[in-house]
């Protein structure tokens, strides 16, 4: 059974790779898990189910850490969309005009 959940350096480098492994070795001790209390209890069923948990809650700490730094990005986008359009507002409303003629070339073409 592994239980070793790949280590980060920084918590906002969560990378979609180290997601999936992490979720991988949590769906491998859920598989363990259910072995053991197929054919046996007691101390390994114990065992066992402390790693699942162990597992669940690393996992849910590493989630949890990748949406709190993309809602970081997100609201530094936001920010950094918000002080260029109010600097630039011609600008924008020219790309916005040619995002939407792009889109509608787009959609009419079906």
């Amino acid at each position: 059974m592994n239980t070793n959940l790949s280590a980060e350096s920084n918590p906002g480098d969560v990378t979609k790779e180290q997601l999936i492994n992490d979720f991988k070795v949590v769906v491998a001790d859920a598989e363990a898990l259910l072995k053991a209390t197929a054919g046996q209890g007691g101390e390994a069923m114990a065992s066992t189910r402390a790693k699942v948990l162990e597992s669940l809650a690393v996992a849910k700490a590493k989630m949890a850490d990748a949406e709190a730094a993309l809602l970081a990005r997100t609201r530094a986008a936001a920010k950094a969309t918000d002080e260029y359009v109010h600097g630039h507002p011609w600008q924008a409303i020219g790309i916005a005009a040619s995002v939407g003629v792009v889109v509608g070339l787009l959609i009419g073409r079906r």
